[in-house]
């Protein structure tokens, strides 16, 4: 298992800096970023943009995108992160988007799924998780952000950090 300890020595030895905008993790991964002594050397900035008016005002996601696609959905994950981006300049952005549960979902977009992206000036990484739609929702929060911290921890691998 992947910790923030582990994330937060990769950008503390490449000098990067990270921001997040969650929204079904509901600040659950900034908070385990900043859990590590010394994170203000690396965090930049992080949002919890909960309601689709945070999200398209904070961070610039259209409004077609969430009509057309919805708030949970891999377009609205990019566009989230990529606002991000813009409004922080932040070397890696990373954005949630979900449903927690335990209400909420529907036979296309069940209780249980999240869309995250990882987003830099180079390059982004799209994807979505999915966990059993009857975990309690504490639970779920847990397993949303501890996915987010395995797949960035990878993503840093990946690029050469």
């Amino acid at each position: 298992m992947i910790t923030s300890e582990e994330i937060s020595k990769i950008l503390i030895k490449n000098n990067l800096t990270i921001a997040t905008t969650e929204s079904c993790t509901g600040g659950l991964l900034s908070s385990k970023l900043t859990d590590i002594s010394g994170s203000s050397a690396f965090i930049h900035l992080n949002f919890v943009t909960y309601s689709n008016e945070a999200k398209q005002k904070i961070l610039g996601v259209r409004k077609e995108t969430l009509e057309n696609f919805g708030a949970v959905s891999e377009d609205c994950a990019y566009e989230m992160a990529q606002g991000l981006y813009k409004v922080t300049n932040a070397d890696i952005c990373v954005s949630t988007t979900g449903i927690a549960g335990p209400t909420g979902g529907s036979e296309d977009k069940p209780v249980g799924l999240m869309f995250s992206t990882i987003y830099t000036k180079d390059k982004a990484l799209t994807y979505q998780v999915k966990f059993h739609p009857e975990t309690p929702r504490i639970e779920m929060k847990e397993l949303f952000a501890q996915a987010v911290l395995e797949k960035l921890y990878k993503f840093l691998k990946d690029c050469g950090f």
